[in-house]
């Protein structure tokens, strides 16, 4: 009898790991940059927790740019099952709804003063989170999108020589960002170029751009921008926020069990403060290396830039607000948000900007 007990137990036990292992889900993600890329560094982070957080149920594959379809491909293909899930900024899919560009990178701060962190809180407590889950429906696409990284502000960017107005601005050729933050260079009449990250190098030693931006002094380091231009402009208006984020085929969402699907959730919510705690740091040693090793020059942006960038976005954001409905939904909850709360942050961070700055000139 016992003999039999130990057999059926066995088998029983056999059966569990089969049906375990059956269990487990893995989602390949191709995602639109190598695998070097900092934002990788990240989201392979987010898939360790999202692993530990299911006990191993749900595996997250990141494939690099380019593995099964163009990246300019992705969100077609996760609509239609080609792919479980990809990765990209959203204002990427910006020509499918203007509203895209208000989550993946708002143009000047939406023109309302929210940078990354406030963006975050808009979107945890301003109504945000439900906008964004509703974006796909008004894209038409089958997607789950999950937010994951906020970075920003980022670089005005990378110049031959230095520019000490926007007339010298006017003069070069400059790789901007796709999509409105882009064509708004174009509104004050600089000659914006889109174009890929890794084609940006390349223009730049062909002489086809005269400067460039892409994200912040770690990324930019990795790309080797240094090599070819040393005037650099931290403060720009183009991507006061930023956000990457992943897309989840919806029936590929929807195969997932509720807790495996809140635990996506939460290493997604996890992801978006390890994103900025990970890049302060990141970009303040590669800031660092590129002044004191590298050659780099630091310059402050031109006054007048501010004042025509910001001028020539809320003229685009009030455009496409009076010809699209869920755009303007959009942006009066932002603009709704930051009436309660810009004052406040802004005047928090004046404060922590002073005492940034003085420890940063104590040390020049």
């Amino acid at each position: 009898m016992r003999s039999i007990m130990l057999k059926t137990l066995g088998a029983s036990l056999a059966l569990a790991l089969i049906g375990s292992a059956q269990a487990a889900t893995t989602i390949k993600v191709q995602s639109v940059l190598s695998d070097k890329s900092d934002e990788i560094v990240m989201v392979k982070d987010f898939a360790k927790n999202v692993s530990d957080l299911t006990d191993g149920e749900v595996i997250i594959e990141v494939l690099p740019g380019g593995s099964v379809v163009g990246n300019a491909d992705i969100l077609d293909a996760v609509d239609k099952g080609l792919l479980d899930g990809g990765f990209a900024w959203t204002h990427y899919w910006s020509g499918k709804h203007p509203a895209a560009m208000l989550f993946g990178s708002p143009v000047a701060g939406a023109g309302v003063g929210i940078d990354n962190i406030a963006f975050i809180s808009w979107f945890h407590f301003g109504g945000g989170q439900e906008l964004y889950d509703r974006l796909w429906d008004e894209m038409g696409v089958n997607v789950k999108g999950l937010l994951l990284q906020p970075v920003g502000p980022e670089a005005l960017g990378w110049f031959k020589e230095p520019i000490n107005s926007m007339d010298d601005f006017r003069k070069l050729r400059f790789r901007a960002p796709p999509g409105i933050p882009g064509q708004t260079y174009k509104d004050i009449g600089v000659a914006a170029v889109a174009m890929g990250g890794g084609d940006i190098l390349p223009a730049l030693e062909k002489g086809t751009i005269d400067a460039a931006e892409w994200c912040c002094p770690k990324p930019d380091s990795v790309f080797g921008f240094q090599k070819v231009l040393k005037h650099y402009y931290l403060q720009g208006l183009h991507q006061v926020v930023v956000n990457a984020d992943m897309y989840i085929n919806g029936d590929v969402w929807n195969k997932l069990t509720p807790l495996q699907q809140n635990a996506m959730r939460v290493a997604a919510d996890a992801s978006l403060m390890r994103a900025i705690s990970y890049r302060i740091y990141e970009n303040g040693k590669a800031l660092k290396t590129l002044t004191e090793n590298e050659g780099v020059i630091l310059h402050d942006t031109p006054a007048d830039y501010f004042s025509e960038y910001m001028a020539a976005a809320n003229a685009t954001l009030e455009k496409n607000a009076a010809e699209n409905e869920f755009f303007n939904e959009v942006w009066t909850s932002m603009k709704d948000f930051a009436d309660v709360a810009v004052p406040f942050w802004a005047g928090a961070q004046t404060s922590n900007a002073a005492l940034g700055n003085a420890f940063a000139a104590s040390k020049k």
